[in-house]
């Protein structure tokens, strides 16, 4: 059958310096002599030890020189190569020799883990007498800060696993650039999504191999930020930062104490955790922060940040000892807000308010959340309710304790029953039947004792399947508080 490559197959006893320099040609790329005799040095080196090191599974002539070497220089005439240039990925050093061959001027860095390939690629770079290439014998993580212009990469991983492997040593403006076959749309569209607010799209080009039928698609993201150590160095410079390393340390003593209401009360500070609330609370409320809380250096504030932020750096085991999620993530220290006394005495304010006798900070901070949903106007805490901003209450909260009003009440068994209350307990009239009156307040029970009797007389209650007990106490007032909403934009048109 007649090959589908535009070449007939030199045979392999005839290959020499003239021939790659004819298929080259024939594929448009011109090397001077002193070039094209590394490109050859090369070769001979990569046919000399493939045979130990299975450097390549290609081992026909024609098709090395085509389908590695050409292959390997054409992203430089289809773009402007970035330098300092890492190859990742290179394997026996392609695409990264071939280039740094074609275009002498780049600085290369050729990323390989393999030690075996590695010690190969050391004896390139002494036998072609390159300078500015640099071999690093390692894996690429997001843990390498050695700043580069470019990263380019053969490599068949997917394309967003290498974009944030590089996202240590990429700079700003940097070039992200993949030599992929033709279906790989998938790839771009999910590495797109994921990355939208920190690279682009800059390229996508679909090419193919000269005097072959391969077809190759060139894509290049660029990073729109600035790389890890870069955020580092500038928070260094901006933020007074604090170097934590003993459970002895009186700061951390005091941060440790915040995992508990008692802590929280003495202090009148808080802990936020959790990547998405703790970055909308540093852009809502940045008076109330006080410092950033992160595992070494790693992760350092925001460049928005304010700038009287403390930037504190745990040792690992002393972060995670705070970071009672298992996030990962930095947390937030925070100023909480005077909480007011309210009295019976002090009356309701129009609308629903909440009264709330939660011991479980879980469930203050879930209802806390639902109030603020459903537009109840405030949140009484009773005494016997957890602290609000607790870590468990503010994570549940989603954020919402440090936007609604909330006060300090009695305790529950203090409260006056002429006050306009609605009880929710098991037992009492259906809340679907309830005419909600003008000014009141929902008043759900602690969590397994339920509600005092004098208020049970009055309650409502949320019909359930005979299969299940009781509702959640959080779940409950949720539910109760969305029947409210209901009522009154029905009625009201609010």
């Amino acid at each position: 059958m007649r090959s589908k490559d535009h070449f007939s197959k030199i045979p392999e006893s005839q290959p020499a310096i003239a021939q790659m320099d004819a298929l080259l040609r024939k594929s448009g790329i011109h090397l001077p002599s002193d070039r094209l005799e590394q490109l050859w040095t090369y070769h001979q080196l990569l046919r000399q030890h493939n045979p130990e090191l299975n450097l390549t599974r290609i081992h026909n002539f024609t098709n090395m020189v085509l389908k590695l070497y050409v292959d390997s220089i054409l992203p430089g005439r289809l773009m402007d190569l970035p330098s300092p240039l890492l190859d990742l990925g290179t394997g026996p050093g392609m695409p990264g020799i071939p280039l740094k061959i074609a275009y002498p001027q780049l600085t290369l860095l050729l990323a390989e883990s393999r030690q075996k390939r590695v010690a190969f690629l050391k004896t390139v770079v002494e036998k072609l007498n390159f300078p500015d290439v640099e071999v690093v014998g390692e894996g690429i993580t997001p843990h390498f800060e050695r700043p580069v212009a470019g990263v380019i990469t053969r490599a068949v991983e997917d394309m967003a696993a290498t974009i944030d492997r590089v996202r240590g040593c990429l700079m700003k403006d940097g070039l992200v650039i993949f030599m992929k076959g033709p279906h790989c749309d998938e790839e771009i569209q999910a590495a797109s999504e994921r990355f939208m607010k920190e690279y682009r799209l800059s390229k996508d080009q679909s090419y193919n191999i000269p005097n072959t039928s391969h077809e190759r698609r060139l894509v290049v993201f660029q990073r729109l930020g600035e790389p890890l150590f870069v955020k580092k160095a500038k928070a260094m410079e901006r933020y007074i930062s604090r170097i934590i390393e003993s459970e002895q340390n009186p700061l951390f003593k005091d941060l440790k104490k915040l995992l508990g209401s008692r802590g929280i009360r003495k202090q009148k500070k808080a802990l936020v955790a959790g990547s998405k609330q703790v970055l909308e609370v540093l852009s809502q409320f940045p008076e109330l922060c006080e410092a950033w809380i992160g595992s070494g250096e790693k992760d350092p504030p925001p460049p928005d940040s304010p700038e009287h932020l403390n930037w504190y750096q745990l040792s690992s085991p002393l972060f995670q000892s705070l970071d009672v999620f298992g996030t990962g993530k930095p947390l937030l220290l925070i100023r909480i807000k005077t909480v007011e006394k309210w009295a019976p005495d002090d009356g309701l304010p129009e609308g629903c308010t909440v009264f709330i006798p939660f011991q479980d900070p879980e469930n203050v901070g879930s209802v806390i959340r639902s109030a603020a949903a459903f537009g109840a106007d405030q949140v009484i805490l009773l005494s016997e309710s957890a602290h609000p901003y607790h870590p468990k209450a503010l994570r549940a909260s989603g954020g919402t304790v440090l936007g609604i009003r909330i006060l300090e009440g009695p305790s529950l068994a203090e409260l006056p029953e002429d006050l306009p209350l609605l009880p929710l307990s098991a037992g009492g009239r259906d809340i679907a039947e309830i005419a909600f009156p003008d000014t009141f307040a929902f008043l759900p029970g602690i969590e397994g004792p339920g509600l005092p009797e004098q208020f049970k007389k009055n309650a409502v209650s949320i019909p359930i399947d005979s299969r299940v007990e009781s509702l959640n106490a959080a779940t409950a007032t949720a539910i109760a508080l969305y029947a409210w909403s209901q009522y009154r934009r029905k009625h009201s048109g609010v």
